[in-house]
């Protein structure tokens, strides 16, 4: 009876996730590439938050960061609370020159600023990472969670002793279900239709959220209420419950000044996953006041997706529970059972936004990048626009059947954040002296990308797979460390290069996009308020 009034509630929710958007979205063209990939140039704040943030709050995080969590304790959400830092900095830096320009991908923004070949270069970076890195992912967390969450096995009735290739059966059925269901909704509309459906997810995984983190706190404090269940906590976990990371954690304190700050910076400035929400802004106002929006929720984060981990290391570390099985088995426990399948309906809306993200993101690459300049010069829009949705129906198979082999790795947040270093320092760098040295030639960019990429994926990959200490590991560094390393030398060596051959004329932005490029005027109030916040949030905490 159970699992039937979790499944009901399930669907209930999904149905009307899905109804709603289809009846707000029905008129909305999304033949054209600008319509599919852009939403139209017409998004307003609201829709802009609520996409930003759920292509953000997927499984990876939600299982994956409450899994950090539950081994490291409060430390981890530097994940999230200086994500607001870089999120400021989007808005007031990044965002404006990106709108100007009038792009679809950041790819397009480095051929502009300096040529085909960087251009081609990070087309087949990001097309590589999301294809056998980000999807795989995210298939992954979400099969791992909504398995938990939903108790598959009793569910289904197939024993964890039922494998193939020694995996459980019921994780690969999960990973096959959750990319079906992504690769249908992404063939359906662009991105207007995912942003609007993510902003229905976004307002339910926040309600959800918290509704976890109330049951939760009031657990550990035997049901008298969530303030006892706090000072209880505190009281046993102190030693989980500071924002200082020690050095034998994932986040050390000092790496929110090296490596730590700069995933965050790319993420949320130049990871066309994330950041194509933006480019479909109806005006710079609007952009962003969506993304100090998003900010500002991002500020709420630690209370769902790290306290919970910790409260799970609570309740549950002395019954063999893994850190990536913590926030599921805790859902699953502790959540009313028709909360449980709204819940699950949330987190699958959650995992298909980061999904669709992702391949629509991999869509326009594909499109604006190897179709339009190498496959079919002279197509149309509508050719592009069907040629990366089978592109995409492909990648997404192949995620699909790489997913569940991620099975066995100690926190899947810790693993995705080791391997997105490898494109996003060299990406970052890259785009950064583009922005900020108007003479840096584009060779000397190209090399950086290159270099950069073979370094960190000689560290990263080669040394690791052949058993090998990697080169952080050799000169006694901590890997985040490492990464501002290479990242520093990456923009050494352009300066050094722009200074001795620079390129012959200054590069200027030429502003090519019809929008209102008006900043909002509260923007800059509002940046400094919520740094404010994030050095309150890390001092409260210490």
């Amino acid at each position: 009876m159970e699992h039937l009034i979790i499944i009901v509630s399930f669907i209930a929710f999904t149905g009307f996730a899905g109804g709603l958007t289809y009846l707000l979205n029905r008129k909305t063209d999304s033949s054209s590439a600008e319509g599919f990939f852009l939403g139209g140039r017409s998004l307003t704040f609201p829709l802009i938050a609520g996409s930003l943030l759920l292509t953000n709050l997927s499984t990876e995080q939600m299982v994956g960061l409450n899994g950090s969590a539950f081994k490291d304790g409060l430390s981890v959400m530097a994940w999230e609370v200086v994500a607001v830092v870089a999120l400021v900095l989007m808005a007031i830096f990044f965002l404006p020159k990106f709108l100007r320009t009038g792009i679809t991908t950041v790819p397009q923004f480095l051929r502009m600023r300096y040529d085909a070949k960087t251009e081609a270069i990070t087309n087949v970076v990001f097309l590589l990472a999301y294809a056998f890195l980000l999807l795989p992912i995210i298939l992954y967390s979400g099969a791992q969670g909504l398995s938990n969450m939903m108790d598959m096995e009793g569910l289904t009735g197939i024993s964890s002793e039922t494998q193939l290739f020694g995996i459980p059966l019921t994780l690969w059925l999960t990973v096959i279900l959750i990319g079906v269901m992504g690769m249908f909704y992404s063939r359906l509309g662009g991105l207007k239709t995912l942003a609007t459906l993510d902003t229905i997810n976004g307002v339910g995984l926040l309600v959800g959220g918290f509704m976890i983190f109330w049951f939760a706190l009031d657990a550990v404090g035997d049901n008298q209420g969530i303030a006892a269940g706090w000072e209880k906590l505190n009281e046993a976990q102190a030693d989980k419950m500071t924002s200082i990371g020690r050095s034998d954690q994932s986040v050390p304190f000092h790496t929110l000044f090296t490596g730590v700050a700069l995933l965050n910076l790319f993420y949320w400035c130049t990871n066309q996953q994330i950041i194509q929400r933006t480019f479909g802004a109806s005006s710079l106002a609007e952009g962003q006041k969506g993304v100090l929006l998003t900010g500002a929720l991002k500020l709420l984060g630690p209370l769902y997706l790290v306290i919970p981990g910790i409260i799970a290391y609570h309740l549950y570390a002395a019954d063999g529970v893994r850190p990536d099985e913590a926030y599921g088995t805790l859902v699953f426990n502790l959540l009313p059972k028709p909360l449980t399948g709204f819940f699950a309906a949330v987190m699958v809306g959650a995992i298909l936004s980061s999904f669709n993200a992702a391949l629509n993101s991999t869509s326009a690459l594909f499109s604006m990048g190897p179709y339009k300049q190498f496959i079919n010069p002279k197509g149309t829009e509508e050719d592009a626009v069907r040629a990366a949705k089978w592109f995409v129906t492909v990648i997404a198979i192949l995620a699909m059947m790489g997913a569940p082999f991620l099975n066995g790795q100690d926190t899947i947040f810790a693993y995705l954040q080791t391997m997105n270093g490898i494109y996003f320092i060299p990406i970052f760098a890259v785009v950064v002296m583009g922005m900020l040295h108007k003479f840096v030639p584009a060779w000397s960019a190209n090399v950086a990308l290159l270099v950069g990429f073979g370094t960190l994926t000689v560290d990263s990959v080669v040394l690791p797979l052949s058993g090998q200490a990697t080169i952080s590991k050799t000169l006694g560094m901590n890997g985040f460390d490492f990464l501002a390393v290479v990242f520093w030398l990456l923009v050494i060596f352009m300066a050094v290069i722009a200074a001795i051959a620079p390129r012959k004329e200054a590069w200027t932005i030429e502003t090519n996009n019809p929008i209102d490029m008006t900043p909002w005027k509260g923007a800059p109030v509002v940046s400094v308020l919520l740094i404010v916040i994030v050095f309150g949030i890390y001092a409260y905490f210490i």
